[in-house]
């Protein structure tokens, strides 16, 4: 592998979403991506506010109970640490929203987390410390912010190991032990009663990594399905018109603020209503369906050159009835409706060679593209559509460009 090609893959890995040209799509689930994550920074005051509320209040009983005295001393770090919790809180707070896109962000905000609670557990007695339920809280964060269940499970391994490790530290006495008030025992130096404890921290976190994976699935299922049903079309599984619109304002802005085109590819089915007069609506929708993989597999084909800028990014959409328009970004204005012209003329030639139930179509096709055939969503559509209306006034199953309904041919000239 490259070192361009490594850095590119250490970036998807590092990010919540790793295209470069984000899709409409991409965005929506960003900002929930974001949101999630501002929530966790808010829950996290609540934390330390609990947290320091505990402490004075136990600090309190200690005192009263005359066993407090020789506990001062212990009260140091971990005192420093929750300061240090609420200084990069409070960076997370400021910066949530610029970087909460990047997976990295999040993992370490969640292992810094888990490094102070480590800190609380070996401070407040090991073995004997309560503090070992905050890792659930963690683990539940992670399933809640990070994109990929198994994440959580890393979360939790790492809870397990600090956990085992502090007790492993001081029952080998490389780690003095703390002494807490009204514990009289020596449990923290008992290996079967330390392995056990072990074991029993690393069954609730990966129970609890195990709950919140599953429900934070079904609730991003659930939220999928809301989304798709806002923006797909229910007969051919692709995006709607409405959908179609808005990214296509989307593409435009992008390709003004990057120097590059954008093309719109309306397809038409050639005498459709006559097809549904012969062959019956079932027949019709069922061709429609077919038709919809073509344009999908037209979209996504390479093997006419289709660029690294473009790949992936092509959007196909039922416009209405029987017409399906495309989405096309173009590398560069310098080789504009290459990629446009490219993926028109194939939507052509496999739609032609669609075979469903033995019965075929044709498509019309217009294509149209920024800045020259039009500067606004609008203003593309009419382009493309006269085109469109061109390609059908010469018979159909043929491709047109432009505002005047050029052959394809008359452009690359």
């Amino acid at each position: 592998m490259t070192p361009g090609r490594l850095s590119k893959a250490l970036a998807r890995r590092m990010t919540f979403t790793w295209r470069e040209q984000l899709t409409q799509t991409d965005i929506e689930a960003l900002e929930a991506n974001i949101l999630r994550v501002g929530l966790v920074v808010r829950v996290r005051w609540a934390i330390v506010a609990a947290l320091v509320v505990f402490s004075a209040a136990g600090a309190g009983i200690y005192a009263t109970a005359g066993e407090f005295g020789g506990m001062w001393h212990q009260m140091v770090v971990p005192g420093v640490a929750l300061g240090f919790v609420l200084l990069y809180n409070l960076f997370y707070q400021v910066n949530y929203r610029r970087l909460g896109h990047l997976t990295a962000f999040n993992v370490v905000q969640l292992l810094l987390d888990v490094a102070v609670v480590t800190l609380l557990i070996y401070y407040s007695g090991g073995v004997y410390s309560w503090f070992s339920a905050m890792y659930l809280l963690f683990i539940l964060e992670a399933a809640l912010i990070l994109p990929r269940g198994f994440q959580a499970y890393i979360v939790a391994l790492a809870s397990g190991v600090a956990y085992g490790m502090t007790l492993l530290l001081v029952y080998i006495h490389v780690l003095p032990h703390m002494d807490m008030p009204f514990v009289h025992n020596d449990l923290q130096f008992q290996g079967s009663y330390v392995a056990v404890r072990v074991l029993w921290e690393f069954t609730v976190m990966f129970g609890t990594a195990t709950v919140g994976t599953r429900l934070m699935a079904q609730w991003r299922q659930r939220e999928g399905e809301l989304a798709a049903r806002s923006i797909y079309d229910e007969r051919t599984g692709l995006y709607n018109r409405a959908y179609f619109r808005r990214e296509l304002g989307v593409e435009i802005e992008r390709a003004r603020r990057d120097r590059r085109g954008v093309s719109v590819v309306l397809a038409d089915i050639d005498d459709f209503d006559r097809f549904n007069q012969l062959f019956g609506h079932e027949a019709g929708n069922s061709m429609l369906e077919a038709v919809a993989g073509a344009l999908r597999a037209a979209a996504s084909s390479g093997d006419d050159g289709l660029s690294e800028e473009s790949a992936g990014l092509v959007l196909v959409a039922r416009y209405g009835g029987e017409e399906f328009a495309l989405v096309v970004p173009e590398p560069k204005v310098a080789t504009r409706q290459r990629e446009g012209i490219r993926i028109a003329e194939e939507v052509c030639r496999r739609i032609g060679a669609v075979r469903d139930d033995d019965r075929s179509v044709t498509v019309s096709v217009g294509v149209a593209t920024y800045p020259g055939d039009g500067r606004a969503p609008s203003e593309l559509v009419g382009a493309a559509d006269t085109a469109l209306a061109a390609a059908a006034a010469a018979g159909g199953n043929r491709v047109a460009v432009g505002r005047e309904g050029r052959d394809p041919d008359e452009v690359r000239t």
